[in-house]
């Protein structure tokens, strides 16, 4: 096992892992910026380190100043969280270059999943469903052309990243030409190329994500699947396992394929296989995600596994029949909300102090957090403030809890998108389990209405 752990990531997540490390006997090595020194998990580290000012491109993007307190500490280990530079090839490259293992996938899968239209020919070559699409476009001519293979509408994204950045819809050929440009430049502008290709767009489909755990033996395991159709932006808002009213054979065999194709590829970390489900039976891969989910804890609860140690004892070289149990099941229903700093119409960012921060307790109640009554979220980063999960036995049980858990969550002093969260957690469809990625915009109409 690792001796002693660099986090190099903030809030929820770097909580989160410090955590996980505790319970492993690992020393963690937390690193903080200006902005957020007063950070209440800095005080559970073994050490905690200054890496610059408050700017993501000063601090937790600064891979010299990373690397610089790796080589300080001796740090036989780092963990990328999630965001920043977790999927970083380069990165993750240069922190093995100086001794120290990188917990996730190798930079070579970093690199091969990291561009959206290579992975999916990858996937598709191996027997994954994939929906049609195009290569990268060259230019405007060949994003006319290659509409009218796929037909419209049809959806532009950045091939060089996620996270629904850069993501713009069109309907016809004159939209098409009207959005390149701006989905171009906020490419390059978040992913340091303006590479985009075209995927046809799927209206109301269901995002269904699938939870791979591999070792570094060429063993893959599924913790079967997640939910996560309820998003504003592109961006997710509520997740659960497993997902509702799907069959359960199908959900199960896709779950299998993947990770059997991964398997056969030699993939060596955990990683999570997104599709898109278009309601006729039908799974298209979207992406595959080579890191620590923000919604990993939803798994976890149905599963009983804990996929950050996981992913530490992976990378430590364990084989997965000494990581997993023998047999992992799927126990009752799980479902997290993300609660933001955020006007709950607009999701426009609400920094400010978190005057009262009391969040629920309770059996089933579980709260993953950065912040403590007297922080401040600042504009500098995602306005993440919490992730609520809760465990039941059945999912009607599982919605309930939440709601009630989140009528028991008092924050004061910004504003918060918990009257959203509530509206789509009493909305029809989602009750129903008949839940996809048009949602948020229903219930946005339903709280102006």
């Amino acid at each position: 096992m690792f001796e002693k752990v660099v986090v190099a990531n903030r809030g929820a997540a770097a909580a989160r892992i410090v955590r996980a490390l505790d319970g492993l006997g690992v020393k963690a090595v937390a690193l903080y910026s200006e902005a957020d020194r007063d950070a209440p998990y800095l005080a559970e580290a073994a050490e905690a380190h200054l890496i610059g000012e408050a700017a993501p491109t000063e601090s937790y993007l600064n891979q010299d100043a990373i690397l610089d307190v790796v080589k300080r500490v001796g740090a036989d280990g780092l963990h990328p969280g999630y965001g920043f530079l977790a999927e970083n090839p380069g990165f993750a490259a240069r922190v093995e270059a100086a001794g120290c293992r990188f917990i996730g996938p190798a930079a070579r899968w970093l690199e091969a999943m990291g561009h959206k239209t290579r992975a999916r020919d990858t996937m598709k070559e191996r027997g994954m469903p994939a929906g049609a699409g195009s290569g990268v476009l060259r230019d405007d001519e060949a994003a006319l052309a290659a509409a009218g293979e796929i037909g419209f509408p049809v959806l532009v994204k950045p091939a060089g990243g996620g996270g629904g950045i850069g993501m713009l819809p069109a309907r016809d050929s004159g939209q098409l030409l009207k959005v390149l440009g701006r989905a171009r430049s906020m490419a390059e502008r978040s992913f340091g190329t303006a590479e985009v290709y075209l995927e046809r767009l799927l209206e109301r489909p269901r995002h269904v994500e699938f939870q791979m755990v591999a070792d570094r033996h060429g063993n893959v395991r599924h913790l079967f699947e997640r939910d996560c159709s309820v998003q504003r932006r592109h961006q997710k808002v509520i997740e659960e396992a497993p997902a509702p009213a799907l069959a359960r054979e199908a959900v199960v065999a896709l779950a299998d394929s993947a990770a059997g194709i991964l398997g056969a590829m030699g993939y060596d970390n955990i990683g999570t296989v997104e599709t898109l489900y278009d309601g006729d039976g039908g799974f298209n891969f979207l992406e595959m995600n080579t890191r620590l989910q923000v919604e990993h804890g939803v798994t976890e609860e149905v599963t009983g596994v804990d996929i950050v140690a996981a992913q530490v004892k992976s990378a430590c070289g364990h084989r997965l029949d000494a990581i997993l149990p023998a047999d992992v099941e799927v126990s009752g229903h799980a479902i997290q909300a993300r609660v933001y700093a955020e006007d709950p119409i607009r999701f426009l960012p609400s920094p400010g102090p978190l005057d009262v921060f009391r969040p629920p307790r309770g059996d089933g109640i579980r709260v993953d957090t950065g912040y403590a009554e007297g922080s401040r979220i600042t504009p500098y980063y995602d306005p993440l403030v919490a992730k609520v999960i809760v465990h039941a036995d059945e999912r009607n049980g599982a919605i309930g809890k939440l709601r009630d858990a989140l009528d028991e969550f008092a924050i004061e002093g910004i504003k918060t998108n918990i009257p959203f969260i509530q509206a789509a957690l009493g909305n029809e469809s989602f009750v129903s389990g008949d839940v996809h990625t048009g949602l948020a915009e229903e219930v946005v109409a339903s709280l102006k209405a």
